[in-house]
Parts: structure tokens; C-alpha cells; sequence
């Protein structure tokens, strides 16, 4: 049995039986779930370890951990800040700001492309190695000098690497920052200084719970189900030549969990941590991470909100729907956020977040004021829909009125 620590409002009971059974059904081995609603915290939960090797190192309150792709969350929001702030269009071409990546027929591809995966980059012709993708420069520089794969603007098709250097190397020549260091100044910092890093501060590096491949059920009591993808799917990730699993290659090589040759990812070593890499390397903890999606809809504790209405709208308008030609599943986006869909459930039909792969979610759903945030150090084979963030889902919405 696992001890679980925190609070929870009156009425949200069964919120914290429902990430109680993660552990006891699901295969979770340390992880923490966090709610707002309409600005205050009504769910503060933590449990597990830090380390599934070193079960004497409790998660704790202050425990942080790798988000992986529930980092393009943050990271997106400095591009709708610098556009609220007059200093980005949205609609202008990527190449306005940086001339190097009009390079091989990149010219047309606008600023919004890149925020709603319909740049046609989701792949490198040569994988990264980790030091390379980490090193601020060379990332850049090989998405400015690739061919897209498709005609920019036509199809969707998710970027789960080279969002993060698209992005960053955008804000950098906007801003003459880094995107970490721009959210952690602008964003971080005036919300209370959030515990939430696209980039992290090596004196914070003994706080991180070090994430590891998880045990996952063949079934368990209730809904704890392992997760098998359709065919289709398990195909393209199967696939060398494929834009699924050349897109996952982007660093190392392969596909999750695939076993691919190539040389591996170190997430847990302090200099990739550090990289801050914005699509995939931030370390936040589940409470600064939901009051963050708090501050987009409305404030926290009756304090700064960070969008404007219409930038909210802008955000949250879906800009990319149906057939995405690197998850091989129906996915919706809007503006650097995924949107509630099939693939992606979150609250319902107004919710905008983003998931990590491997089990992480963070959304918020403007409609009932709510925001919302798992994060685990036990990864599974999922990518946009984890069994223990969706049992949280379901349990959340049965607290909730009609």
C-alpha cells in the first residue's frame, strides 16, 4: 500500500481514491496530482517514491519531475504572450525573425505553423545525438536547414522534438532570451515563482524523482487495463522509415519504448534537465504546473492572469483536426495546445493542455474554471492518453456538477 499525502477540498473525496487505486491498480510508482478551481487549490496529492529503485526516498511535497511533452504547455504560452504583448505576429513568416530558416522551401511557413504542428518539420534527416539536442545550437540550426515533408499549412502532423527548438529559437530572436529564461522572468517569477523550470536551476536537481519504465498490469481490478494500440499505430511505430517513428528518433533514435538502436537519451542526467529543452525537458511539480493552467483562465488566489480573453480564444481555437500523419490517430490542436478529442480525452469540449509521453497531463477547462495536473516518475507505453491521468479525469468530472 501506498501512503497518500495531502489534501484534498470537501467533495473531492473521490478524487484521491481514484489516485490511491493508480498505485494499487494502474502500475504508479510515484507520482502527484493537482486541481484549481476558479483560481484555488482544491486537490494537493503526492505518493510513491522518488526513485522505484530506492523506495526509502519518498515522494514529498516539494518532489519535481521530468514532464516531458506536458512541457509544450509553458513553452507555448510565450509565443501568445509576445503576441499579446505586440512584439510577435502570428501570421507572419517564421523567416521574419530568423532568415536562415527560409532555407528549402521554408519561406511560406508561418509563426502559427509551428505552434499548431503544420510546419511539416516533425523529422531530421540525422537524428541528434542527446549532447547535440542539448546544446542550445545545433537543434536550431538542423530544423532551419530541413526540408519540410509535407506543404506547410496543409496537414497536421505532431512535432514531439523539433517543437522545441522551432519555438525556441523563435523566442530567442524575438526576445534575445532563451524561452526558459523568458518564462522563468516573465512568467514564473510574477506568478510567486513557480516550481516550474524549462531549464533547471542545479540547485534544484536533488529535488527530481527520477523517472523509469513502469510495471503496467495485464489487468487489474476495476479499469486498470493495459493499454494495446491499434494496429495501425503499433505499426507505424514499428516502422524504421516511417514519420512516426523518425519524428520520436528526432534525438537518439526510435520510438518509444522500441528498442531501436542508436545512442540513449539520459532524461534523468542534470545537463539534459538543464537544457531546458521546451518540448520535452521541462521539471515542474503537479502544483505549480496546474496553477500555471489556473493563471491562463483566470488567476490564481485572485491573482495575476496571464491571458487576455482573446488570447485565450486564440490559444484554445482549434487551428489542426483529423488524420495526424505522425501519431496515425485523429488528433486536434489549437495553438501550441492539444484540445479534447478521442485521442486526448481532458474535462470536455473547451479543454486545452497537453500530455508527456509515458503517463503526464496537464490541461484547463475555462468552462468550470478548472485546471489540472498528473505527474509521474512511472512511465508507461502511452503517449496521449494514460490510464492513470484518465481515472483521475473520470473521478474529477463525477465531482463536479451537471
Amino acid at each position: 500500500m501506498v501512503d497518500v499525502q495531502g489534501t484534498v477540498a470537501d467533495g473531492f473525496e473521490a478524487v484521491r481514491d481514484a489516485f490511491a487505486a493508480n498505485f494499487t491498480e494502474r502500475g504508479d510508482t510515484g507520482a502527484a496530482f493537482a486541481v484549481h478551481r476558479g483560481g484555488h487549490p482544491v486537490v494537493d496529492l503526492w505518493g510513491g517514491a522518488k526513485d522505484r529503485t530506492q523506495p526509502a526516498q519518498p515522494w514529498t511535497s516539494g518532489t519535481a519531475v521530468l514532464l516531458r511533452s506536458a512541457t509544450k504547455g509553458p513553452a507555448a504560452a510565450v509565443p501568445h504572450l509576445l503576441h499579446q504583448r505586440g512584439l510577435l505576429d502570428l501570421d507572419a513568416p517564421v523567416g521574419t525573425y530568423w532568415p536562415e530558416f527560409k532555407a528549402n522551401g521554408k519561406e511560406r511557413v508561418l509563426v502559427r505553423h509551428l505552434l499548431s504542428h503544420r510546419a511539416g518539420l516533425p523529422v531530421l534527416d540525422r537524428p541528434l545525438s542527446p549532447a547535440e539536442a542539448a546544446d542550445g545550437v545545433s537543434g536550431p540550426r538542423a530544423v532551419a536547414a530541413q526540408a519540410p515533408e509535407w506543404e506547410p499549412g496543409t496537414a497536421h502532423g505532431y512535432h514531439p522534438h523539433t517543437f522545441g527548438w522551432l519555438l525556441g529559437e523563435l523566442v530567442q530572436r524575438v526576445t534575445g532570451r532563451t524561452l526558459g529564461r523568458w518564462f522563468a522572468e516573465e512568467v514564473a517569477a510574477p506568478l510567486g515563482g513557480l516550481d516550474l523550470w524549462l531549464g533547471l536551476p542545479p540547485s534544484e536537481t536533488p529535488r527530481v524523482a527520477r523517472i523509469a519504465e513502469a510495471p503496467v498490469p495485464e489487468r487489474a481490478p476495476g479499469r486498470g487495463l493495459r493499454v494495446r494500440a491499434k494496429p495501425a499505430v503499433a505499426a507505424a511505430y514499428r516502422d524504421p522509415d516511417s514519420l512516426t517513428r523518425r519524428a520520436f528518433g528526432a534525438v537518439g533514435a526510435g520510438a518509444p519504448g522500441d528498442g531501436a538502436p542508436g545512442e540513449p537519451v539520459d532524461e534523468n542526467a542534470p545537463a539534459y534537465l538543464a537544457a531546458g529543452l521546451p518540448g520535452s525537458g521541462g521539471v515542474g511539480t503537479a502544483r505549480a504546473l496546474s496553477a500555471f493552467y489556473a493563471s491562463l483562465i483566470g488567476g490564481v488566489d485572485g491573482g495575476r492572469r496571464l491571458f487576455t480573453p482573446a488570447t485565450l480564444a486564440q490559444a484554445r481555437s482549434q487551428e489542426s483536426g483529423g488524420p495526424d500523419r505522425v501519431l496515425v490517430v485523429n488528433t486536434r490542436f489549437g495553438l501550441g495546445y492539444m484540445l479534447h478529442s478521442p485521442a486526448s480525452p481532458m474535462l470536455g469540449e473547451g479543454s486545452f493542455g497537453h500530455p508527456g509521453r509515458g503517463g503526464s497531463l496537464a490541461f484547463a477547462d475555462p468552462g468550470t474554471g478548472i485546471a489540472f495536473a498528473y505527474v509521474t516518475a512511472g512511465m508507461q507505453r502511452s503517449v496521449t492518453s494514460d490510464p492513470r491521468a484518465q481515472a483521475l479525469v473520470r473521478a474529477l468530472r463525477g465531482c463536479l456538477p451537471d
